[in-house]
This record gives structure tokens, sequence and C-alpha cells, in this order.
């Protein structure tokens, strides 16, 4: 995914001032920046919940022009929010399969739109077992009975489930304690290890070193410039992020340098 040039702007406010953004493949690119810097309007923008006023987007290449998160979703884009869409009363299985649910094979499902519960139960079983979420064993439990971290995972699978090409992530460990974080940072990992490009929005430094392959600095709805984890420190982000430190001397070009 490439974004060029994006601006948003809500009366006189300017959330994005020209931002740009590009996503390789199989890697997962971090955003990074202080209150007021972009970061939420930017992902509005690449998943379709917003659109721009202008700028261009393109994914593998060709131009997208996204009127809404459907139209992002058909092109492989998945998008975990931090206030998670996750129906509490309902079963782990049915919140995987949420908003595109199942029927049933022959006249049960055709005439009578009988839901196939059973299938969609033992198919949620196989993608959380395939994503490594062993916390989870029976997909037919209530999500309200489940903890904090285990909703997220929940939200993060159902993201991975049905994304083909890219998953964008906002806050995904925030209010979780440190075990809980930490398994979905795993998680985050086995996303990307099976060949999904992911977007990870993070307050957290150490969350956000521990997984990210680059890391993109915003700052007042400029993307300021990209680092390597490998090649920067905390520290030294912070300080681009804030302003305390001129960033062309930490700019790592994002034609691959």
């Amino acid at each position: 995914m490439e974004a060029t040039g994006l601006v948003k702007r809500y009366g006189h406010v300017t959330a994005l001032a020209g931002t740009s953004l590009a996503l390789r493949p199989g890697e997962i690119l971090a955003v990074i920046g202080d209150n007021g810097a972009g970061k939420s309007t930017l992902i509005k923008c690449l998943s379709g919940a917003v659109v721009p006023d202008s700028g261009e987007i393109r994914v593998d290449g060709k131009v997208v022009d996204f009127a809404g998160p459907l139209d992002a979703r058909r092109v492989g884009i998945e998008t975990v929010h931090q206030h998670l869409a996750v129906a509490p009363s309902l079963d782990i299985a049915s919140n995987l399969f949420l908003g595109r649910e199942r029927r049933r094979p022959g006249l049960p499902g055709t005439l009578l739109r009988m839901l196939d519960k059973k299938g969609m139960q033992a198919d949620a079983q196989v993608h959380l077992n395939r994503l490594g979420i062993m916390t989870i064993q029976n997909p037919r439990q209530i999500v309200e009975t489940l903890s904090g971290g285990q909703r997220q995972a929940i939200a993060v699978a159902r993201a991975a489930v049905f994304g083909s090409r890219i998953v964008i992530m906002d806050e995904p460990t925030a209010a979780l304690g440190v075990r809980e974080s930490n398994a979905v940072l795993d998680l985050v990992e086995r996303i990307r290890d099976e060949g999904l490009s992911v977007i990870l929005i993070s307050h957290s430094m150490p969350h956000v070193f521990k997984v990210a392959d680059r890391i993109q600095i915003q700052r007042l709805g400029r993307d300021v410039c990209v680092v390597k984890p490998s090649e920067t420190t905390m520290t030294d982000a912070v300080a681009i992020m804030t302003g305390a430190t001129a960033s062309p001397a930490y700019a790592d070009a994002q034609t691959g340098a």
C-alpha cells in the first residue's frame, strides 16, 4: 500500500497535512506520534472510514477510492479499531464470522435462512489453532466471559482470517496487562509471518520496538520520517516525534535504504 499527499480538514482544523505512507509486503510498519499527530485520521483514510480531501492511495500499484470500509475490505484490508467491535453476548465463533455469517447448505439456508453454526464453530477452532491462540479452547464460549486480552485476540484473529493483504491495528494492546499484551504482540508477529502486511498504531515504545520492521513518525499531521528499530533508539524516536531532534539525520528512505 502507498499513500501520497493525504490531506484531511475538519473545518479550521487540519488533521492531515500531506501525509504519505509506504507499506511493504510482509512487514509490520508502526506509526507513532503524539496526540494530534494525525495517526487516527490516517488509519481511518487507509481503512475507508474517512474520505481524504485530497491525496492518493494505491494498493498493489492501483489507485483505490474508498467510499467506505466495505470498499477497503473488498481489496483485502481489515482493521482492528481501538474500541473493539465485538458482540459480548455472542459466542466466539459468531464474533469471528460477525457480518460474514454463513448459511446452511440446501433449503434450510436458502429458504429458511438458517445459519451454519456447526460449520462456523468448526472453522473458528481451526483458525484459532492456526494462529496459536491456545488460551481459548471452546469456540462456543460467550465473549463476555473472556478477559480483555482474549477479546482483543478474537478481534485480531477476525482481521487475520478475512484480511488477504493488509491488517491495520489501532492500539491493540491498550488497557491490557503485560502478559496479555505480549500474547497479542505474538499474534501480530504470526500474522506478519503468514505473509500479511500490518500497520500498527501504538503509544507503547517497547511494544513498537519489539515487533516493528520499520517505524513511521508523525508530527502535526505530517510524516516526519521512517526509522528502523535496529538503527535507532526509543529515546531518539521520541525526540523526533516531539520535535526535540531534527529528523533528517534519522530519515530512513522509504525507497528501501
